[in-house]
């Protein structure tokens, strides 16, 4: 029986369709026309109409209006004192809390940017992203020292390091902070900083490779933050929970400023626990959350709380909640209205299925599809490259057909949307298709399989390509090859991503050839140092050989295929443990369990 929540009713909100499409438009609708009106001053007009309703809120540290706005502007000086104007960058590895958003509001206020840094990388993974940002300085949480000291050693350049929370006299944030004035800067103090200038680099990794590093636009940020505030309608008596990672667009940037944008409450969670999940929506009293899918499928395998039948939620708002969990998670939560989107960091379009059809991730109404031009276009399902018919041009897919979702590149409102690509020029080019439908035109690769249902409906149905995903992150099996291979007694390596009945995304396998110098225990202490943990490969295959085409590209749909069942697999196959590391051999009892969702991967 599932459980239903009765304590007290959430506010209910009815608008049809075009109402929601109508509220998102009108507020980011001519940004161009205030071009120096960044999202810090949407903070600042509220502050001064309500300087003491709550901003952000967190179990450690709370910010008002006018707290929040304060703090913006001394990072602003401060930042302005180093000469962090446009084209300087500063990284921010920090844990979540209210001070991560006031950080770069601030920084990117007068023109710096500021790179925002996954704090669960270690070593060279985090070495390369702070590489790729090209900084100058590092701002560095206390709880995230001993994760920059792994990655030190790797650095091309070391950047100059400011710390939070230390206690360490020598470049001490804090102290530099509380030196600064907190009033609203002047016109001279904020310089020529527009809505076209870039305000973060955000991390993602893509199709291949290791973490490529995307360009986020002050436009973007309004953006987000305008298109989210009304497809929610936020208003000032909201309050969402935010339980993501603050580092990714969704948790860091859409989430909190839908919110920020409309005058409302954010409460910052410093990490997702399906125990303290209810707790925390009951305590801040949240109207509503952002979620990814695995999100969900968390909370519904938890033990059941007393504080999900108390909470005031009136709407999730997120991605990948799976249209086979959908309804059973509305049901036992009793969550009004459900807000399945698509998008992607450095993406040029995004989907929202403002109906709330199960397993939908969103549909382009006919008198949108100038605003979000994007289409579905066959691929070779073994290379991922786009087919093209006699005539040279990519073939459109039909309702029903899975194919790579595209979207037209071009400038603001006109002709398709802008890519903002990454920091390398190289990367960004490998993400354009050039003549898709007429000679010329030039459109943005998601790397994302979907289908196109006869109402309309778009469908995720996959990655292409290696990457995969994963406890909501992309895995680039290169980089976890790269791990895997510089190992003592790893011999050649090919990973890839395996589907598990009862879970998202699919789970990290590599299949090895190893010598006798092979040794499991120092294999995994090896990549715990190497990768971060949702990177870890959850199976292990031993092969005698890998096979190859006449170009040394692996070859991977066999393995895919084959999985990690022992009735098929004839190599010797291991599960990982998650709570000690230690790989223990598969044998079909083994199987049965992790099939059966008895073993936690």
């Amino acid at each position: 029986m599932t459980q239903q929540a009765t304590g007290r009713s959430a506010p209910q909100r009815k608008r049809s369709a075009a109402q929601t499409w109508l509220q998102a438009i009108t507020l980011t609708a001519r940004l161009e026309a205030r071009p120096h009106r960044l999202f810090a001053d949407i903070v600042e007009e509220w502050a001064r109409r309500q300087p003491g309703r709550p901003a952000l809120l967190s179990h450690g540290q709370s910010f008002t209006y006018g707290e929040l706005s304060a703090r913006i502007n001394q990072y602003a000086r401060w930042a302005r004192g180093l000469g962090l104007h446009a084209g300087r960058t500063v990284c921010l590895l920090m844990t979540n809390r209210p001070d991560y958003l006031a950080c770069w509001l601030g920084i990117s206020r007068v023109g710096g940017t500021v790179a925002l840094i996954n704090t669960r990388l270690v070593g060279r993974s985090l070495a390369h992203c702070i590489d790729v940002a090209h900084a100058d300085h590092l701002i560095l949480a206390a709880d995230c020292v001993d994760a920059f000291e792994s990655a030190r050693p790797h650095l091309h350049r070391v950047p100059r390091s400011w710390t939070l929370g230390t206690g360490d006299a020598s470049g001490d944030l804090d102290s530099a902070l509380a030196a600064f004035d907190p009033c609203p800067l002047s016109p001279a103090e904020r310089g020529d900083v527009t809505i076209d200038g870039r305000a973060l680099l955000i991390y993602t990794s893509g199709t291949t490779g290791l973490p490529k590093a995307a360009n986020v636009s002050h436009r973007r940020i309004l953006t987000w933050g305008g298109w989210f505030a009304g497809l929610t309608d936020a208003s000032t008596d909201d309050r969402l929970y935010d339980c993501l990672p603050l580092h990714h667009s969704v948790g860091g940037v859409a989430a909190p400023c839908s919110m920020l944008c409309a005058g409302a409450s954010v409460a910052i969670a410093e990490k997702f626990s399906a125990g303290d999940f209810w707790d925390d929506v009951v305590r801040f009293d949240c109207t509503v959350f952002q979620y990814i899918g695995e999100l969900c499928r968390y909370l519904l395998k938890a033990p059941s709380s007393e504080r999900a039948a108390q909470h005031r939620l009136r709407l999730a708002v997120g991605n990948g909640l799976r249209g086979d969990i959908w309804e059973v998670f509305a049901s036992r939560f009793a969550i009004p209205q459900i807000l399945e989107f698509y998008a992607a960091t450095e993406g040029n379009f995004s989907l929202f299925n403002v109906e709330g059809k199960p397993g939908a991730i969103g549909r382009i109404p006919p008198v949108l599809a100038h605003r979000f031009p994007a289409s579905i276009v066959k691929v070779d399902a073994d290379s991922g490259i786009p087919l093209r018919s006699d005539a040279g041009f990519c073939i459109a897919c039909v309702p029903g057909e899975t194919g790579e979702a595209v979207g037209r590149i071009g400038s603001a409102d006109r002709d398709g949307v802008p890519f903002e690509g990454y920091t390398d020029p190289a990367e960004t080019e490998k993400k354009i298709l050039h003549d898709v439908f007429t000679k010329g035109d030039a459109w943005f690769r998601t790397g994302d399989l979907m289908l196109r249902d006869e109402q309309g409906y778009l469908h995720f149905v996959d990655r292409v390509g290696d990457t995969f995903r994963w406890k909501g992150e992309n895995v680039a099996t290169s980089e976890v090859n790269d791990a895997i291979r510089d190992c003592p007694g790893v011999l050649d390596a090919s990973t890839y991503g395996v589907a598990v009945s009862g879970t998202d995304g699919r789970v990290g396998m590599a299949a090895l050839v190893v010598d006798r110098a092979f040794d499991f225990g120092i294999f995994s202490e090896h990549l715990s140092y190497r990768l971060p943990r949702y990177a870890v490969p959850a199976f292990l295959r031993l092969c005698r050989a890998l096979e190859a085409t006449d170009t040394f590209k692996q070859k991977k749909q066999r393995l895919i295929s084959e999985g990690f069942d022992p009735s098929v697999v004839d190599d010797p196959l291991f599960l990982r443990d998650p709570v000690t590391g230690d790989y223990r051999s598969i044998d079909r009892a083994v199987y049965a369990r992790i099939v059966a969702g008895e073993i936690r991967l």
